[in-house]
């Protein structure tokens, strides 16, 4: 019994590993046995090679760093407010029905329709991207920790304020522990949303200020394929590791909730 459980742990380990190098392997053959031109699909090793010129030349950095802080510098703000909004709704009955018709017609809102708009106010520079980064993160983390604190156990409220627990103490103790989770998943949901729409903001606003988005664009116009599955890899890396951080951190912080 423990021999299969060994198995079966190293073949959870192994086998997501080797999955993407028989990808990468099969990619590779696919490209040189059928002769594809690097315009229309380069092969892994070209993607490679792109790669690592990018990071060589430093463009890879300084555009991933422009990136990330737009990423990060959003994030916060919407984390911010949207804990402190979700928290008042899930505690104050009237504050939950002012909100919710506002929350109702804005949160189904495309948020990349506002980039438009945002341009016209704000023009293309580093106020307007920080500002769609806040704006598509902030609706996920408020209307999760709305839900985290109304699914809390009512009965575990009564019974600390049945111990002699003041109301604030009640929600420090018991509503804001038992809310955690779900706020940490509409974080992580936050975080994904910001950085897609991040990227697309790049993309649409313009090339000046830098960014992954506007490589791809800068790549993509000159035909430079290999530089734009190069920054897509850069991207796909980037959010891999900044959700694994994210789970890393959510786990320190509370480690009573399940992670899985």
């Amino acid at each position: 019994m423990n021999e299969e459980r060994s198995w079966s742990g190293l073949a959870e380990k192994v086998l997501p590993a080797l999955s993407i190098v028989a990808f990468i392997g099969a990619w590779q053959i696919f490209v040189d046995y059928n002769k594809i031109a690097p315009i229309y699909l380069p092969s892994p090793l070209a993607i490679s090679e792109a790669l690592l010129a990018m990071i060589g030349d430093g463009t890879l950095f300084t555009n991933l760093g422009a990136t990330l802080l737009r990423i990060f510098a959003g994030f916060a703000l919407a984390a911010v407010t949207g804990i402190f909004f979700g928290l008042l709704m899930g505690m104050s009955r009237i504050v939950a029905r002012v909100a919710d018709p506002w929350i109702a017609a804005l949160y189904p809102l495309p948020k990349i329709s506002l980039i438009p708009l945002l341009i016209i106010w704000l023009g293309t520079g580093e106020s307007y991207k920080i500002v769609i980064s806040a704006i598509t993160a902030f609706f996920p983390i408020v209307m999760s920790t709305y839900a985290g604190v109304r699914q809390v156990d009512r009965g575990l409220v009564k019974a600390a304020l049945d111990l002699g627990a003041n109301a604030s103490q009640a929600q420090l103790t018991v509503v804001l522990p038992g809310a955690i989770p779900t706020i940490f998943a509409g974080l992580q949901l936050g975080m994904g949303v910001t950085i897609i729409l991040v990227v697309a903001a790049e993309m649409i606003g313009g090339s000046a200020r830098g960014g992954m988005g506007s490589l791809l664009i800068q790549a993509g116009q000159v035909m430079e394929t290999e530089k734009v599955f190069a920054a897509l890899v850069a991207l796909t890396l980037m959010g891999a590791a900044i959700m694994k951080g994210q789970q890393w951190l959510d786990h320190r912080l509370a480690p009573w909730a399940d992670h899985r």
